[in-house]
């Protein structure tokens, strides 16, 4: 009797999104503290975009990541998206490392390994990955031919590529970016008095508290903007600056505010500190900090009074 259990891997069609750090080895060996940190930062904003364009990240690399998406046009739409917030966050990165994606895009037959992605479909996207420039995106021509005038991206056709392990050649384009490097212009200060809340940092080695620090900036944003004499600069501006370190003055000039709230949040078992400072970005000085104590049993609860406390105390010295 045969005791070998018996098994099949499911096959689906499936676009596949392959990304690296260019020379992320050097960065690290330059100084690995700065760019695990950056890299994480870089990670933690590009992240989410994944599933807002409907797919699912499926494998984390030490320095990339490989995405499953069940539309090719979703596929290269994340792509272009997560490409061009580098460009924004590398333009403010201050004393951070430069840092850029090369991404490969293939659109092919995978195959389902208890959660894990295998097949050709894979090994296309990561090839094509490793033919695309700092900051590019190299797609097959699979998936130019499914997504050519659905998206808003243009393309420079490369001719066949023989790539490695792979026994037939396979016809890449480029996407053609208008990506600038700019820095951001400073911007004119409202007449009210004016406010920049950054991306809380997660100081624990659990990453899932990573969600509990933008809770908490996203409720002392949204408490913030319920103050009628206070000007508040917009989620998403504050948050490109997430993970990087830049000068609050530099802060304050490029989104044109007069003050700057940072924090932290740090855990330890079941106990959490939660830590907030304003600063006045014209001068550095600090306006206001405190700390606040509490516990994990109630999550919602905590938040609320971190929120309520910071507003409270910030709200009245501004003004």
């Amino acid at each position: 009797m045969d005791s070998r259990e018996d098994f099949c891997l499911e096959r689906h069609l499936a676009a596949i999104l392959a990304a690296d750090i260019v020379g992320y080895s050097a960065l690290v060996g330059a100084d690995e503290e700065t760019a695990l940190r950056t890299y994480k930062g870089h990670f933690r904003a590009l992240e989410p975009h994944v599933a807002l364009n409907g797919g699912r990240l499926f494998k984390k690399t030490g320095d990339g990541f490989l995405a499953e998406f069940t539309s090719v046009a979703d596929a290269v739409a994340c792509a272009d998206t997560m490409q061009r917030q580098m460009v924004e966050r590398n333009a403010a990165r201050g004393q951070s490392p430069e840092m850029q994606f090369r991404m490969g895009i293939h659109a092919g037959d995978v195959f389902d390994d208890d959660g894990d992605i295998l097949g050709d479909g894979v090994n296309i996207a990561a090839r094509l990955e490793g033919l695309a420039p700092p900051g590019g995106i190299i797609v097959s021509g699979r998936v130019y031919e499914d997504v050519i005038g659905k998206v808003d991206v243009s393309f420079t056709e490369l001719g066949p590529q023989y790539l490695k392990n792979i026994a037939r050649p396979v016809t890449a384009y480029s996407v053609e970016t208008s990506f600038t490097t700019a820095r951001p212009a400073a911007q004119s200060r409202p007449d009210k008095p004016s406010v920049a809340v950054l991306a809380f940092d997660n100081l624990s080695p659990d990453a899932e508290q990573d969600y509990f620090a933008e809770g908490i900036t996203e409720d002392i944003i949204t408490s913030l903007s319920r103050v009628p004499w206070i000007f508040l600069v917009a989620r998403n501006s504050s948050f490109s600056y997430k993970g990087l370190s830049v000068d609050v003055r530099r802060i304050g000039r490029e989104l044109g505010v007069r003050y700057v709230l940072e924090g932290s949040v740090r855990g330890a078992g079941n106990r959490l500190r939660v830590t907030g400072q304003l600063i006045d970005a014209e001068t550095g000085s600090h306006v206001w900090a405190d700390r606040y104590d509490g516990m994990l049993d109630d999550v919602f609860d905590l938040q609320d009074q971190i929120t309520e406390a910071v507003v409270a105390s910030i709200a009245p010295g501004i003004r």
